[in-house]
């Protein structure tokens, strides 16, 4: 199969309509040929092309930053001599003085297939500024690695931040070149946008059930996005991330696990596969030890439980990872209600807002955790209408039919 970027760079009757225009390029890692070249330094090869300057997303075009709310400043490449500016530093969304350096912004950006991973809000912060100052956005697309599967709650009105774009539920199954469809329409942007889209993408085939096993290498878009079994659980675990207990970053196998030193993983398991053993369909659950280097819990031993989807076990149709996690926060409550599960900081900009609903995308959710009478039933009820709609929702906006 080809990405995007490896289809504008073969084939000349797409680059061409670039040629004497300036040309940016927002980019990250993960930006790379099938030859592994980053799409800055085969862009600029293009004959006749002007590249003007570059931007990076979070975590930085580099993807050297390793935290939330870690900033990227701006510098100049010391190869193709263009100032590369940050999107997550001084400012998230581009300046009037940035908008003057280019025409046309190529996007190349691989993404998780989560509401909450900021490449998305990026992308809807330059759809609406480039359709303002009249310039082209072209997607070069690039796989949802998460595959087509829908889940979660929809991000509620009023709730929008830096990790909640618009109203999509957590797992949206859209690529970006999908997204940018969705975001045109539903803010009536007037832009001209462009998608390069991918050639032989089969989101349902398996091995890889939306990335394509043994054909790409993996290359982290962001420093804990680790592996095909992240993207996985991430829609999930994602969640932990407003708890006191840790996610596992730190570890080898950040955004896979969930644990706390005072964690009792038994005990865990046995709670949610009597609450909610429909949740626990195609996926493995195994107690575990690990000990983070950094971020919360650092240097203790925390007993927790790993999400195991790289195996025959897993089922790519009947994992979801949002009601997992979701059965395990409850367990977690309801077997040691004494502890501390809400943790509240600075989160992604949000100074005033529970994180956990931040990343949710409102309270219900916490909600529904916190009450002692509300059942799996319950959660069933909010989330799947919510669900079928958001599946009849990006119907327009989907490029590709397996």
């Amino acid at each position: 199969m080809k990405f995007g970027i490896d289809r504008l760079i073969s084939e000349p009757a797409l680059h061409r309509p670039l040629t004497g225009r300036r040309v940016a390029l927002l980019a990250h890692p993960a930006s790379v040929t099938a030859g592994l070249v980053h799409s800055l330094d085969a862009i600029a090869a293009l004959p006749g092309l002007r590249l003007s300057a570059a931007f990076g997303p979070q975590h930085g075009l580099r993807g050297d930053k390793q935290d939330n709310m870690i900033e990227s400043p701006d510098f100049d490449d010391p190869v193709h001599g263009i100032p590369v500016f940050s999107l997550y530093g001084k400012v998230r969304r581009p300046t009037p003085a940035m908008m003057d350096c280019f025409d046309v912004v190529l996007v190349d950006l691989q993404d998780i297939g989560c509401r909450v991973y900021t490449f998305i809000t990026t992308l809807r912060y330059l759809l609406q500024d480039c359709a303002a100052q009249r310039k082209a956005v072209w997607i070069l697309d690039r796989p949802n690695p998460a595959g087509r599967p829908v889940e979660g709650l929809q991000l509620e009105a009023g709730w929008e931040s830096f990790v909640g774009a618009g109203a999509l539920p957590m797992r949206h199954g859209l690529t970006m070149g999908e997204l940018a469809r969705w975001f045109v329409a539903t803010l009536r942007l007037d832009v001209d946008l462009q998608v390069i889209e991918m050639q032989g993408w089969k989101s349902g085939a398996a091995p890889g059930f939306g990335w394509p096993l043994a054909e790409r290498s993996w290359i982290n878009p962001s420093p804990n996005a680790a592996s095909l079994s992240m993207t996985r659980c991430y829609p999930g675990t994602v969640l932990i991330e407003g708890t006191t207990l840790s996610e596992g970053r730190g570890t080898t196998r950040p955004l896979e696990m969930v644990g706390a030193p005072d964690g009792n993983a038994r005990a865990l398991l046995r709670w949610v596969q009597e609450f909610a053993p429909d949740w626990l369909h195609g996926v493995r659950l195994r107690e575990c030890w690990f000990e983070p280097t950094f971020q919360k819990h650092a240097g203790q031993l925390c007993h927790g439980i790993q999400l195991h989807v790289d195996a025959d076990s897993y089922r790519h149709d009947a994992f979801r990872p949002w009601r997992v996690i979701a059965a395990l926060l409850k367990a977690r409550r309801a077997l040691q209600p004494e502890a501390t599960l809400w943790r509240d900081f600075a989160y992604e900009y949000e100074h005033a807002r529970l994180p956990f609903d931040v990343i949710s995308g409102g309270p219900r959710l916490r909600q529904w955790i916190e009450s002692d009478a509300a059942s799996a039933a319950d959660l069933e009820a909010m989330a799947a209408p919510e669900e079928r709609a958001w599946i009849e929702a990006r119907a327009s906006a989907l490029l590709y039919r397996d």
